[in-house]
């Protein structure tokens, strides 16, 4: 093999120099954008095609490649640029331009791959696991490529190769946002491509035996790629969900809870996330199969029990929601979710001093229980203690702070006294808090 820094051409760094540019294109793309050059927001790193778990696992699988041209700041770019002037530039006199090019991505490849496996749910940007990449081709060269000159001609570089390497691991176990897991992952697959094109073709004018190494390195790559599709892409189509329901775009939730629970159907997070996501569309029969489904599959999940009951209110079966929540308190007695449960059973069957006694239950059992005392205050004034429901309503103020739909409930109780002019500044009060919202 020739020497690293034994040019093959008038211009070694052809590659080196095209990834450099579209390095520092994109950020300066970013830049015009608005981010900041600082610190870019996670949102804005992915919407540049940064390598984010839920989205990647889900299909978006472009962001293995896209990620390592976007960078989470200019001190990040900075570094990682330099790192790529000096390692590209060594890498690419050795091995020529394209399986320089072939490396560097691949690499990449497999570092992008060893970060959602090892982080699904993060959110990973930078060129430094396809340099990683480099620097253990180059490694894997040195030790086992049989070079034109003698060997402790490259010793110095060896060195200093494997010096980068161990500095940056131990600095980026050491600092919490590094992405070892890219860095180490785009080291080993250098290593495994410096090793084979090293003992298997490393004349350079075999490119026949080059190819075949580089193509064999690329199916073991795809082939990991594919494999966590299969096993770990229902939980980035369930993340996603969650943030659809977050977004209040229920249909496209169940889109991607329906691929995950075909991916696995015995995933019982999915299913409480798909009855969550058909009770947004009022579809409370289909959300009432899938939280008995969850219920199949962990038997003592308390908000499955407790969802279940508000799903039997909506559709009116007031019995078996109040069998329900009974079946809560089995599993805990002291469980506040199961006596606000049942208070808002007996305020549908209209027993509200029996709703009553059940909410103040769920308030001792656990202060920040829903909104036990506005509750109260509902039942109170359904009795025509209007005293009392305005007490209940200045706890709930207090409790949860002030909101409008409390004003709203303070003023139909002033009004019901015939205090007319507490009414309509509560009313007022509740205008303005709509507004604030």
């Amino acid at each position: 093999m020739p020497a690293p820094w034994v040019a093959g051409s008038a211009n070694p760094m052809v590659l080196t120099q095209v990834f450099f540019g579209i390095n520092v294109a994109v950020f300066i793309g970013m830049a015009l954008a608005g981010i900041s050059i600082m610190e870019p927001s996670s949102q804005e790193l992915v919407h540049w095609g940064a390598n984010a778990g839920p989205l990647t696992l889900a299909g978006d699988w472009w962001r293995l490649l896209t990620c390592l041209f976007v960078h989470g700041g200019i001190v990040h770019i900075a570094f990682n640029m330099w790192c790529l002037w000096s390692l590209g530039g060594l890498c690419e006199s050795l091995y020529g331009h394209w399986t320089f090019g072939a490396v560097y991505l691949i690499s990449g490849l497999g570092a992008s791959l060893a970060s959602v496996v090892w982080r699904p749910g993060g959110v990973s940007v930078g060129a430094s696991g396809a340099i990683f990449g480099l620097a253990g081709a180059l490694i894997a060269a040195y030790y086992l490529g049989e070079f034109s000159m003698p060997r402790s001609a490259v010793m110095g570089s060896l060195r200093s190769v494997v010096a980068f390497v161990g500095y940056n691991l131990v600095f980026g176990a050491m600092i919490g946002p590094i992405d070892n897991a890219a860095h180490v992952g785009g080291l080993v697959t250098g290593l495994v491509l410096g090793a084979l094109i090293a003992k298997g073709a490393p004349d350079p004018n075999q490119p026949v035996r080059r190819a075949a190494v580089l193509l064999i390195v690329l199916l073991a790559v795809s082939g990991g790629v594919m494999a966590l599709q299969h096993s770990r892409s229902y939980l980035a189509h369930t993340q996603r969900a969650g943030e659809l329901l977050d977004d209040n775009q229920p249909d496209q939730a169940i889109a991607e809870l329906q691929h995950a629970i075909q991916q696995r159907p015995d995933y019982a997070p999915a299913h409480f996330a798909l009855a969550q996501a058909y009770f947004r569309r009022s579809d409370f029969a289909k959300a009432e199969a899938e939280l008995k489904r969850v219920l199949e599959l962990s038997p003592g999940d308390e908000d499955a029990f407790y969802d279940l009951g508000i799903t039997y209110l909506d559709e009116k079966q007031t019995q078996q929601a109040r069998n329900t929540f009974a079946q809560m308190l089995v599993l805990n007695r002291n469980s506040a979710d199961a006596h606000f449960g049942l208070g808002l059973v007996d305020a549908a069957e209209e027993k509200y001093q029996d709703a009553i006694h059940e909410y103040t239950l769920a308030a001792q059992s656990n202060l920040t229980a829903g909104n036990a005392y506005y509750k109260i205050g509902l039942a109170q004034a359904k009795l025509k203690n209007y005293d009392d429901a305005i007490a209940a309503y200045r706890k709930e103020q207090e409790k949860s702070g002030d909101d409008d739909y409390i004003e709203t409930a303070l003023a139909d109780v002033y009004r019901a006294k015939g205090m007319t002019q507490q009414a309509e500044e509560a009313m007022r009060r509740a205008a303005q808090l709509r507004t604030q919202k």
